[in-house]
């Protein structure tokens, strides 16, 4: 029993100073045994500002490993790991901290380093702006949509949605101008809301615009029955001017040829004319009554003239009996008078 103890003892000594003599020969050591460092971040694309973490690990699992990491071959910092990464944590606050880094891995005198590592600095995106542009027809519309965000590093990706279902493919703009997309479909007469996405290689920093929301007539919508009424109205409008015009216009002639045909006297205010004043004259006649011939009047101002007519009756008497009218000799003819 103590001699095989003895031999496993033997054994184990021999391994670990054979392992230690291979550990200690960085010359001599396989590529497979001590590879490389491999230096890596879970993104190379950030914005100024952001923490990033740097993951330094070797294959070799079972030697103790010092890990040293340098910028542009400027020493930051050391960390010690045994079968798994050290992470160096950083702040990329300056163009000058996007690298490039570099990692060494060391055992005892023997050390390798890494393949380089850099940054790219990316502004993020803003919120894009939203534009609908539609042209409609009897039956069918013809929508544009143009989208921008007005920062960001380029390239910018434009995606436009509808309702939350994707209409379009990605736009790539490698320039400062919108993204269009454009495309025709029948009247619905249901409202549609539209908006687009921006992003560029900085992930998580999508952006999206506000939603716009369109108003469709309807198939049964007729966008140029106002254009071919127009005219119509604008026709009927002229003739009823052009008739109110012809029949007003007379009344206003007559009227103001009225006015001036009325005496300008202000003093004289009625001029009466009577048949016959004697009592026996109208008992000679039943239901006759002595009647003004005429009666004119002017206001104070001599504008407003008021005419009053009336039909004088005359009958026969005997010629001593008649009364002179106006300087004529008796036995004058009368006929009805009109003033």
């Amino acid at each position: 029993m103590r001699s095989h103890l003895n031999t496993l003892l033997f054994w184990g000594t021999f391994s670990s100073v054979t392992s230690q003599n291979a550990v200690l020969d960085c010359g001599t050591m396989k590529t497979d045994e001590f590879p490389s460092p491999r230096l890596y971040s879970e993104t190379n694309v950030v914005m100024k500002g952001q923490n990033v973490s740097l993951f330094c690990f070797n294959e070799n699992k079972s030697l103790q490993i010092t890990y040293s990491l340098f910028r542009h071959g400027k020493y930051l910092g050391t960390q010690n790991g045994t079968g798994k990464p050290v992470i160096f944590n950083l702040n990329i606050s300056e163009v000058p901290d996007s690298g490039p880094y570099k990692c060494k891995a060391e055992v005892l005198q023997c050390g390798k380093y890494s393949r380089e590592l850099n940054f790219t600095i990316v502004e993020p995106v803003t919120a894009p702006v939203l534009s609908v542009t539609v042209t409609q027809t009897e039956t069918e519309r013809h929508v544009t949509l143009h989208c921008i965000s007005v920062n960001g590093s380029l390239p910018i990706n434009y995606t436009f949605f509808e309702k939350n279902v994707t209409i379009s493919p990605a736009i790539s703009k490698n320039r400062r101008e919108p993204a269009e997309f454009n495309f025709t479909r029948k009247n619905s007469g249901e409202e549609e809301e539209y908006r687009c996405e921006a992003r560029n290689s900085l992930p998580s920093h999508t952006k999206y615009s506000w939603l716009v929301t369109v108003t469709s007539t309807g198939g049964g919508g007729c966008p140029f029955c106002l254009q071919l009424l127009l005219p119509g109205l604008l026709l009927m409008l002229t003739v009823t001017v052009l008739i109110l015009a012809f029949w007003i216009l007379p009344k206003y002639k007559a009227r103001k040829a009225m006015r001036h045909n009325v005496p300008k006297d202000r003093g004289e205010v009625g001029i009466y004319a009577n048949i016959s004043n004697d009592p026996a004259d109208e008992a000679s006649v039943p239901d006759v009554e002595s009647r003004q011939c005429v009666s004119t009047a002017q206001d104070g101002a001599g504008d407003a003239q008021e005419i009053h007519y009336a039909t004088p009756m005359f009958w026969e008497v005997a010629p001593i009996e008649q009364e002179a009218c106006n300087d004529y000799k008796p036995g004058c003819v009368y006929s009805e008078l009109v003033i």
